[in-house]
């Protein structure tokens, strides 16, 4: 929750229904109609702090964070054996949750899993720089890329987001 301190909320005269909110100087303004009551003040505040949550918890999910996180899981989790010389958010990928150019060591995020717990979008990401050492789906293709955090659990995951959600 947004901390009650930072929360600014305006009554407006010339508003009939709509709500709308803006971070001005690390305050939330919550502009609202003035015949709103306490209560709907209240929903209105807890709505917009909510919104304004999800967005900042999904906010990290650049390119550049894409990068900084394939570094850190290769290093951490594949001593360093691939190569990744870019990695990047596709909205092109509608079949897969990623792919990699083995060649080249590019690599494509679905950006359908710009929303998924972390640990899921960390399982992806070591599955593809798997990829630059081994390019089949073998045995030892898959000793590398079970080895993301969790990732029975990301794989159960993205099953089910893909019947589902996905």
């Amino acid at each position: 929750m947004w901390p009650e301190e930072n929360v600014r909320v305006i009554r407006s005269t010339r508003r009939r229904r709509t709500v709308q909110a803006r971070l001005v100087g690390g305050v939330l303004e919550v502009r609202i109609p003035a015949g709103f009551t306490e209560e709907q003040e209240r929903d209105a505040v807890e709505e917009m702090t909510g919104r304004l949550n999800r967005k900042a918890a999904t906010s990290h999910r650049t390119d550049d964070d894409l990068l900084a996180r394939a570094r850190r899981l290769n290093s951490d989790v594949l001593g360093g054996q691939a190569r990744v010389s870019t990695i990047r958010w596709s909205s092109r990928q509608n079949f897969r949750w990623g792919s990699c150019t083995v060649s080249t060591g590019d690599i494509r995020i679905s950006d359908r899993l710009k929303n998924v717990p972390d640990y899921v979008v960390d399982a992806v990401i070591v599955h593809e720089l798997a990829h630059t050492i081994v390019a089949e789906h073998s045995a030892a293709f898959w000793e590398l890329a079970d080895r993301a955090p969790q990732a029975e659990r990301a794989k159960g995951y993205l099953e089910a987001y893909q019947r589902f959600g996905g």
